[in-house]
């Protein structure tokens, strides 16, 4: 999962899928960075976390840190919030197989009517919580998906 600054979308959609999959007791590992630099080592910001506590997910353990070339090599699938997060992640790309695993979050839900996940730092609460809808839609749609491979 990937956003800007690793501190309110990539880290509640890293939290949300880890929720999900340790429920269901699924082999997914679940990680999270930002294409920036500007938070590393940071908790999620306040309000994601309080968000995503109000839903019954802790994400207050997860730091912030910016993506890298080697998690192409060691993810499948690199999903991003937005437009200039897919071009930041792209630009690292060194194969058309790299290529490939970037997509935007909200591309593997049909449920959702919007291509991004907005960036809520300089929103409201209620901005927060649109997110947190877009994400457990999304993070559903993904754990339908791995479901579904796995059963052929």
């Amino acid at each position: 999962m990937v956003c800007l600054g690793n501190i309110c979308r990539s880290p509640l959609a890293d939290g949300v899928l880890r929720h999900k999959v340790n429920k269901l007791n699924l082999n997914i590992i679940v990680d999270s960075a930002g294409t920036a630099n500007y938070h590393i080592g940071a908790s999620p910001d306040k309000r994601m976390i309080a968000t995503a506590k109000m839903k019954g997910v802790d994400i207050g353990f997860l730091k912030a840190r910016q993506f890298e070339y080697k998690d192409f090599e060691e993810f499948d699938s690199i999903f991003v919030m937005d437009q200039n997060n897919y071009k930041n992640v792209i630009q690292l790309a060194k194969t058309d197989q790299d290529k490939c695993k970037v997509k935007l979050l909200l591309e593997v839900t049909s449920k959702v009517h919007r291509k991004e996940v907005p960036d809520p730092y300089y929103g409201t609460q209620t901005d927060f919580e649109e997110v947190y809808e877009l994400v457990d839609q999304a993070t559903d749609a993904i754990i339908e998906s791995y479901l579904a491979d796995e059963k052929g």
